[in-house]
């Protein structure tokens, strides 16, 4: 498949705003990726991921951005258009952080998650929104303390909400562990240490059941060659990768994410094989991961509105 194919809804409509890639054929799973987040570039992961489920594995993806009024790509946004794409869709990747949606775009999200149906979360999914009491959607609210939604989408989906950084954000990295006893399907064609990323390690505590596949390593600088720091950061080391049955719905939730990740081939193959598994379907043994078009890996940082709006891509610049 190729750009020339990408079916594009980016009408003056602010309610189907996005980018689609067909699938291979009309019994293609379709596969939601929601990016949102200031800081750790989710729009580039989100797009590139897209890319690799279509190109070499034949999903229908449709890839949603946080956008300013003029369609321009402000990832400061709580404007998410075209999640009513969560109607047909088969999973729900997401990766936003804060976000405080209107109402009438929050309904699809909640449609979906009452559907029952598999999620993905990436990084900050574990804080995705950020409500005030009382709105309508407050039970998703990373800190709510709402009885039964403690924690809100974050914790009571993911496994867990927003914790703190426990490794050194921007100066120490994440080197993937795989659990020793670990047979997932996740995990096919992964080697333990492959996977690196240059976010740091999350404080992160997930439910009894969650079933943990991959522990982070802090690494002491942010090159995969670096080595693990010594003493407790290290003694016990955090999960950041597991997954999770809700109430019948298969979860994977991983607190990898930033652009410069996806320049790990781990990380990339673990991330799509956690859509094979989440659809419950045959995990490849080693599945193609290679990076489609053009990936200008951009380093995570936060910027402010007019920072944003300087870049001035539209959606479709992530494809080209």
């Amino acid at each position: 498949m190729t750009t020339l194919l990408l079916s594009l809804m980016l009408t003056a409509d602010p309610t189907s705003a996005g980018v689609v890639l067909p699938g291979k054929d009309a019994a293609a799973k379709h596969i939601v990726l929601v990016s949102g987040d200031e800081e750790y570039r989710s729009e580039d992961v989100m797009s590139q991921w897209a890319r690799i489920l279509n190109e070499h594995h034949g999903f229908k993806c449709t890839v949603l951005f946080a956008l300013d009024a003029d369609g321009t790509v402000n990832a400061n946004k709580s404007n998410i258009p075209g999640l009513e794409a969560l109607k047909t869709a088969d999973l729900l990747c997401i990766f936003t952080r804060f976000r405080n949606l209107p109402d009438e775009q929050m309904k699809h999200i909640d449609d979906y998650i009452q559907s029952k149906k598999p999620i993905i979360g990436l990084r900050t999914a574990t804080h995705a929104f950020n409500f005030s009491k009382g709105s309508k959607y407050a039970k998703y609210g990373w800190n709510t303390k709402e009885p039964g939604n403690e924690g809100g989408f974050g914790k009571q989906i993911l496994g867990e909400t927003w914790v703190a950084h426990h490794g050194k954000h921007g100066g120490e990295g994440t080197r993937g562990r795989i659990v020793n006893d670990k047979k997932s399907a996740i995990l096919n064609g992964i080697a333990d240490g492959s996977m690196f990323g240059t976010t740091d390690v999350y404080v992160a505590r997930p439910p009894a059941d969650a079933d943990i596949l991959v522990l982070g390593e802090v690494t002491d600088s942010l090159k995969p060659d670096s080595k693990a720091v010594a003493g407790r950061k290290n003694q016990p080391m955090m999960p950041i990768a597991w997954t999770r049955n809700v109430d019948g719905r298969r979860v994977f939730t991983t607190t990898f994410g930033c652009s410069t990740d996806l320049e790990s081939e781990g990380v990339r193959r673990m991330l799509v094989n956690a859509c094979y598994w989440a659809l419950d379907q045959k995990v490849p043994e080693k599945a193609g991961v290679e990076i489609v078009g053009q990936f200008h890996v951009s380093p995570f940082g936060n910027k402010t509105n007019e920072q944003w709006k300087a870049i001035g891509k539209k959606p479709a610049d992530f494809f080209k």
